[in-house]
């Protein structure tokens, strides 16, 4: 019986040196994976820790590898940036016929933002706000000099402030609340005259939107359709007739002599409506400073004194239904006539640079400042005539050639008018009173930035 006890405590202590021997021996390799779904090739494999790090090791996706944390993984891949399309943009200005409706391609930085700069024929990034334009550095006060036994003078060369290649516009509206108010430089392609689209806060050039007029001067017709009338140097046309508004306007130009007509500009108007008359003109000038108003007003045949300064206003006491009104410091102006039409005019010369890209012969002693205009009409008549006039006739029909690159539409007979306050075209129909729009549908224009209507005219 002894013998058998002693049989069967060997028996238990052998078994308890194998058990034992078994759990000191190495653990089973924990199961590990990939939890990363942008490794679709190893996202939930089942990988297993290597010996050095049985139960606690984890997985490099990028590799498919488990790893030992007491070395760092590599760090994975950045994420897959989507790269966006870039926007096919074209040139929209047809007196760049080199680069007009040429396909271009915004560039990298701003995929879907650019537009044109159309005289160099390269997309460029737009920014919105435009920032404003630095200002003139203030000169701090010298320190107090220093006693010294041979004292010297210093001697410093004031530097003159950077004087602003382009101007800057603002939003009017104040139903735009996020826009109102902000300022926007100029873009590349109109740097001396833009308005500000409040829609989108952006500038925008008053010759590339619908009703822009530049150049040898371009109209665009109350039907979107743009043509040129080039008229004469030193002779008048009529704008616009209808019963109770004549406009007529005075070229100025310069003769090109490999060319048959001349190159020519709106100097002035002569505006006759009821029994009044305004004149509205730029004073000639040889070296242009924007900072010197040369607007020329007449109401009645008595000068009108309109002070610098965006805001100011003159409104006659025997026309009350008139305004004038500066909307900058200098050089430009809207005129209303209420129920009757609305003027924005502006004043600016022919450039160095513009002389010769096209060619104008501009000489030192004359800049041939001219007029930029809009114009915005509230009650036309069906029968209403003129260059610009004739396209809200209700009987209208375009003879304007299209797919020509300069489209010109003539009759410079019938539109020519003695002088600048004679309602004597061909096409005049002019009385002094208001007969009433007839029942049909003009052309309309919108614009954002606050001169929508039934027409807009520009000269540049």
């Amino acid at each position: 019986m002894a013998r058998v006890m002693e049989r069967s405590a060997c028996l238990l202590l052998l078994l308890f040196l194998v058990v034992a021997v078994v759990e000191a021996g190495p653990h089973k390799a924990k199961k590990v994976k990939c939890q990363d779904k942008r490794y679709p090739t190893c996202y939930h494999k089942d990988l297993y820790c290597p010996n050095s790090c049985l139960r606690t090791c984890a997985v490099d996706c990028a590799t498919c590898q488990p790893f030992c944390p007491t070395t760092p993984p590599p760090p994975p891949p950045p994420p897959h940036t989507p790269v966006h399309k870039q926007k096919k943009v074209k040139c929209e200005d047809k007196k760049f016929p080199t680069c007009y409706h040429k396909d271009l391609y915004c560039p990298v930085s701003c995929p879907r933002t650019c537009m044109v700069d159309c005289a160099k024929c390269q997309p460029v990034c737009s920014v919105t706000p435009s920032p404003p334009l630095p200002s003139p550095p203030t000169p701090s006060s010298p320190p107090p000099p220093t006693p010294s036994p041979s004292p010297s003078t210093p001697t410093t060369t004031p530097s003159s402030p950077p004087s602003p290649s382009h101007k800057t516009a603002k939003c009017k509206l104040r139903n735009y609340p996020q826009c109102y108010g902000v300022e926007h430089t100029c873009p590349l392609s109109c740097p001396n005259n833009c308005e500000v689209d409040c829609v989108t806060c952006k500038p925008v050039c008053d010759c590339i939107k619908v009703g822009g007029v530049c150049e040898d001067p371009r109209f665009v017709g109350a039907d979107g359709i743009t043509f040129y009338f080039h008229g004469k140097k030193d002779k008048d046309f009529c704008l616009v007739s209808d019963s109770n508004i004549h406009i007529n306007a005075h070229f100025i130009g310069r003769r090109n002599g490999n060319m048959k007509r001349d190159f020519t500009w709106v100097q002035s108007l002569g505006i006759l409506f009821d029994n009044h008359k305004l004149y509205i003109g730029a004073k000639k000038t040889a070296t242009w400073d924007d900072a010197i108003d040369r607007l020329a007003l007449v109401f009645d045949d008595e000068p009108i004194f309109l002070p610098d300064g965006e805001g100011t206003k003159w409104q006659p006491i025997e026309a009350p239904d008139t305004s004038i009104i500066r909307t900058r410091d200098t050089n430009t102006v809207e005129i209303e006539v209420r129920n009757n039409f609305k003027i924005k005019a502006t004043v600016v010369p022919i450039t160095e640079k513009d002389s010769k890209i096209h060619n104008y012969g501009i000489t030192q002693d004359d800049c041939f400042a001219h007029l930029d205009l809009s114009f915005k009409f509230y009650g036309l008549s069906g029968d209403v005539n003129g260059v610009l006039g004739q396209t809200y006739a209700s009987n209208y029909v375009s003879r304007v050639k299209m797919g020509v690159v300069m489209p010109v539409l003539g009759g410079e007979e019938k539109f020519s008018s003695s002088t600048l306050f004679t309602a004597d075209c061909t096409v005049a129909r002019f009385t002094g009173e208001l007969a009433g729009p007839e029942n049909f549908e003009y052309a309309k224009l919108d614009c954002a930035s606050g001169m929508d209507g039934r027409g807009v005219v520009c000269k540049r």
